[in-house]
């Protein structure tokens, strides 16, 4: 993949990542956004290059940034999550914290391991 391609199964993937997050599903998603279910599905296994119009229909639904749905590498898009790390931390304890550093921590290993 150059630089100015997108893996549109990527794509796919950080949309349903985002969906997940906000606790929607797929038919949530399709009614807010008023897009077909099966093609929800389709954008989130990357089987459908989606519109421009589509994109920015699901991004609003979500409100996430396009950046972070297209190019997650970006310095920008890296500052956002880390902001919203600290937004998450910001009212733990420390116990809490410190648990969810060891599962951060956990996760980010299982994920190199599994790229190897």
């Amino acid at each position: 993949m150059d630089k100015y391609n997108i893996d549109i199964k990527q794509v796919g993937q950080r949309i349903r990542a985002a969906r997940t997050t906000k606790k929607m599903s797929q038919a949530d998603l399709s009614f807010e956004a008023d897009i077909s279910l099966p093609h929800i599905s389709d954008i989130e296994n990357g089987k459908k290059m989606m519109q421009l119009d589509t994109f920015v229909k699901i991004i609003e639904v979500l409100k996430v940034s396009s950046d972070s749905i297209l190019r997650p590498d970006v310095p920008e898009v890296n500052q956002l999550y880390q902001k919203e790390f600290y937004a998450i931390l910001s009212d733990c304890t420390p116990t809490e914290i410190d648990s969810i550093l060891k599962i951060v921590r956990e996760v980010k290993d299982t994920i190199h391991k599994n790229e190897d």
